[in-house]
């Protein structure tokens, strides 16, 4: 990712932080439109899982200046969602879901440029994930 984009990641994140749970709600909702067989990997309370899902992408928005910090985090929730039997697969879902999310909540804000920024923040984050899970079934 570039400066700019980072910086439009960061400014539009700032928009949605004061609806955060309505965010949280609508991602979901868009999520499990877009895959319905998703639903059941979801066990716990939705309120309390749509808070965990802005405080890491908080976390992830704010750390995009700091990749040396924030990689190894998303490596290691790359190794935790693989325990919860999340799939290469799913993460293309949950990008798809995320941007929808976005353009529905921004509107007119999500421009061509903002949508790009975040899908490369989002390529960023889901292929740490995605690489973290593979090395972890490398024999040594």
């Amino acid at each position: 990712m570039n400066p700019e984009q980072i910086m439009l990641v960061q400014a539009s994140f700032e928009v949605v932080l004061p609806t955060a749970d309505t965010a949280a709600a609508l991602f979901y909702r868009n999520l499990f439109e877009l895959d319905p067989s998703l639903r059941p990997l979801f066990r716990s309370d939705m309120q309390e899982q749509g808070r965990k899902l802005m405080t890491m992408l908080r976390f992830v928005v704010k750390g995009l200046n700091r990749l040396d910090t924030l990689v190894p985090q998303v490596q290691a929730l790359g190794r935790r969602h693989a325990g919860y039997r999340v799939l290469d697969a799913h993460h293309d879902t949950v990008g798809a879901a995320l941007l929808a999310t976005l353009r529905q909540g921004l509107g007119d804000a999500f421009t061509p440029e903002v949508a790009a920024a975040w899908a490369a923040a989002y390529t960023l984050l889901a292929e740490t994930m995605k690489a973290a899970t593979i090395l972890e079934e490398i024999p040594v």
